[in-house]
């Protein structure tokens, strides 16, 4: 990753901690750690859109003790899926999406996939924090993001049926570098061919549940088939980034999408454009 270029893309009036980005046909879905909605925003024509994600009464900047804490958003095909960070119990939400019409499919309890991958890593249930996820046909990749003291930092493997519970798991924990004295933890992913392009952010915390200061973010590359860490940069300016998505990728260089958790009630949010020379 040579030539680090960090930029200003957009600033999004009427998101707030957004926490995962999809780019999709000039189209960025976002969705928002503390609301109930699935966002979409028009880059072409800057308007912003939602879908509600429940039935019930939707919100904005939900009480974090009542939140369900979307932190990862992927996609197969046509279909949308949100999870929950799994992090305290009612945080054990997955959302199925139509990705056409952006109409709820299905709502799953994920609370025993949760307890699977918890009890085949060892992880307490105060540690257990799912910030990113990756899908691919049947293969599933969920990153376990650990602060300091007990957190672990993992990627789960996931192979099968994870709402029918018929899958196989390979489970790979990973020293991640300090940021300011303190080591960076998972944040979200996303793939090119064969290379696993992760964030991870410094901040400094004890728990899954609790902010603390931010040191700074990194961007890190994995090869898919051995599953090690290969290089890593410092991200300049000292944010939280908790969402990735792929903008461009050309002969030489690679652009992301990456948007900033500002933990704020405010409903604004900033997506950066993160480019690198191959």
């Amino acid at each position: 990753m040579k030539k680090l270029k960090l930029e200003l893309f957009l600033q999004i009036i009427g998101i707030g901690s957004a926490s995962g980005l999809i780019h999709k046909d000039n189209m960025l879905l976002v969705i928002s750690d503390n609301s109930g909605y699935l966002y979409e925003y028009s880059i072409e024509s800057d308007s912003l859109s939602r879908s509600p994600l429940f039935e019930s009464v939707v919100m904005e900047n939900i009480p974090k003790q009542h939140k369900t804490d979307f932190e990862a958003i992927t996609y197969i095909n046509d279909t949308i899926y949100i999870f929950g960070s799994g992090s305290t119990p009612n945080r054990n939400v997955m959302m199925q999406l139509d990705a056409n019409t952006k109409t709820v499919l299905a709502t799953h309890d994920m609370a025993d996939f949760y307890a699977i991958l918890k009890s085949f890593a060892q992880i307490a249930d105060a540690d257990f924090n799912i910030e990113g996820a990756i899908a691919s046909e049947n293969v599933w990749y969920f990153f376990q993001r650990g602060n300091q003291g007990n957190g672990k930092n993992g990627i789960f493997t996931v192979t099968g049926d994870i709402t029918g519970l018929d899958f196989s798991i390979v489970y790979n924990q990973y020293k991640l570098p300090k940021l300011g004295g303190i080591e960076t933890s998972f944040t979200d992913a996303t793939i090119i061919d064969n290379t696993i392009y992760f964030l991870a952010t410094a901040e400094n915390t004890n728990s899954a549940y609790d902010d603390g200061e931010v040191m700074g973010s990194l961007i890190g590359q994995i090869n898919i088939e051995k599953m090690k860490i290969g290089k890593t940069r410092m991200i300049p300016q000292k944010l939280k980034f908790e969402g990735l998505t792929t903008y461009d990728v050309n002969n030489d260089t690679i652009t992301f999408l990456l948007c900033d958790d500002n933990d704020s009630e405010t409903l604004e949010s900033a997506v950066y454009k993160l480019s690198f020379q191959k």
